[in-house]
């Protein structure tokens, strides 16, 4: 901004105003592109307009301009903070208003969806899908406490502490009931933590391994041929249904075989789904005993 260009004095020569007629010998006058008024014409005929309080800019008064815009000097206010914009920075903004630096920053910066309130530059900010907040403005919506830049879970409009959501939100682990939040497997429909599903016998995870479960204990392959499969009374290995071969069991009385174990002691013929005889204990096709 810059002064008017008009020059002020007081007149000890004949001369007359070029408006009104009146001499202006000992008055004070202005003189403005080579003409000399009176005071009084200057301020009605020549003064420009203050933009601000729109009344004229007297001779008496401090003119600034900007891009054929005037003000008074004390009109030249930021239109936000009211500061004066004398000898500083400015920016001029719509309807003509002018605007210190500061609240030009302030009034162009993104706004907090927490509190409203511009989020300025050195502002602590947390953003997420072209949203952003203050720092201290980013809260779980359940607990209310600041989340900052801590670890949140979004559901829908609202965003959740790692505390309230394992609450909220979080499947219970079937064995220890407690929250399962990242990871964790389903077995029967029910959720696990990994760390949870385990061989009763040697607490091995058993994950993406292979298990039998016998009366809600669950048992790695190793740990049910050691602790809990019955014993051949064939071969005397563990009978481990489901872990290879050996699927059927034979069962009679309190012994059980293999089924490829369990044939004649005599002619070792495949007693399984057959009619056998049991003789002093052994096993012995419906023939061999009356060869004995």
């Amino acid at each position: 901004a810059g002064p008017g260009s008009y020059t002020v004095g007081t007149m000890s020569e004949r001369f007359d105003c070029h408006y009104c007629r009146d001499p202006l010998h000992g008055k004070k006058y202005v003189q403005k592109e080579g003409r000399h008024c009176c005071v009084k014409c200057f301020e009605k005929i020549c003064a420009n307009t203050c933009i601000e309080c729109k009344k004229p800019i007297g001779a008496d008064s401090k003119e600034l301009h900007f891009k054929n815009r005037y003000w008074h000097d004390s009109c030249f206010r930021c239109f936000k903070c009211y500061t004066s914009l004398v000898n500083e920075p400015f920016m001029l903004r719509e309807n003509n208003k002018v605007w210190c630096s500061n609240c030009t920053a302030a009034e162009d910066a993104p706004r907090c969806k927490g509190c409203f309130k511009p989020i300025i530059a050195g502002d602590q900010n947390v953003e997420y899908k072209k949203m952003v907040w203050h720092k201290d403005c980013f809260t779980c919506s359940q607990c209310k406490q600041v989340i900052g830049s801590g670890s949140f879970f979004p559901k829908g409009d609202d965003f959740y502490c790692v505390s309230c959501h394992e609450h909220k939100f979080a499947k219970t682990c079937a064995k220890c009931k407690n929250p399962i939040t990242s990871g964790g497997l389903t077995y029967q429909e029910q959720p696990w933590h990994s760390e949870c599903f385990i061989c009763s016998n040697c607490k091995k995870q058993l994950g993406g391994k292979r298990f039998t479960a016998v009366e809600d204990q669950f048992y790695c392959v190793d740990c049910y041929k050691e602790c809990v499969a019955k014993k051949c009374a064939g071969c005397k290995n563990p009978i481990t249904a489901g872990f290879g071969r050996g699927t059927s069991v034979v069962n009679y009385e309190d012994e059980s075989w293999h089924d490829y174990c369990f044939k004649c002691t005599k002619c070792a013929r495949g007693l399984a789904n057959k009619r056998f005889v049991c003789h002093n204990g052994k096993i012995y096709c419906a023939e061999c005993p009356k060869r004995l």
